[in-house]
């Protein structure tokens, strides 16, 4: 089973990826991969999204592929079966814990707090997801946590710009971040694949300043 840390190793930034049409799916991972991102966040939040991580888990093996906006025990089994190599979630209960434990399905759940992060921590989870980062208290908060957690690892999520992310991937307990700036809407919906490769490219090439 992945090690949700790992997805880390893959680049600085893990898209956070919404597919409106079920088309879009296959040339939208093909074309981050192209650029050097293979590590695919797929968000539960439309109607092809389980169909959309299928057909990237077939059809581009050399990508990641994991489900994002897991909220209920039920979502755990369905992205498994879909083809998730792991899930992200933007909040974290216990319950849905033990149902990505149960059906083998590394979590990265969601926090904003510190009690949401020793909740987690109770689960036995040490990489955790901190969103709406940017609204949370972005890089003031995760330094505050770094206090009493020195031992978590955090992907800040919500409201990262190319601009900041450096400022983010600057802290040393921020492993990566998410970002939906890979995947505009408007260029998914053109199909402008070249333009998402060289956001990608850019993407990956983002280190601490």
């Amino acid at each position: 089973m992945l090690d949700t840390t790992s997805l880390a190793s893959h680049g600085p930034v893990i898209p956070v990826i919404v597919v409106q049409r079920l088309e879009q799916a296959v040339p939208l991972a093909r074309a981050l991969v192209d650029g050097g991102v293979k590590v695919l966040e797929v968000t539960l939040r439309t109607p092809v999204a389980l169909a959309a991580i299928e057909a990237i888990a077939r059809a581009v093996p050399e990508a990641v592929v994991g489900a994002g906006t897991l909220r209920l025990p039920a979502d755990a089994k369905a992205a498994r079966d879909a083809g998730s190599r792991f899930a992200v979630s933007p909040g974290y209960t216990a319950a849905l814990g033990a149902a990505c434990r149960e059906a083998g399905l590394p979590l990265l759940p969601g926090v904003a707090t510190g009690s949401e992060v020793m909740a987690a921590m109770a689960d036995g989870l040490r990489f955790l997801k901190f969103f709406p980062a940017v609204q949370a208290g972005g890089i003031p908060m995760l330094k505050a946590l770094a206090g009493p957690f020195p031992d978590i690892a955090f992907c800040p999520t919500g409201g990262i710009t190319p601009e900041t992310a450096p400022q983010f991937l600057a802290l040393p307990n921020v492993a990566v971040c998410g970002g939906s700036w890979l995947t505009p809407a408007d260029a998914v919906e053109q199909g402008d694949w070249a333009r998402i490769t060289r956001l990608a490219r850019e993407a990956q090439a983002l280190r601490a300043r």
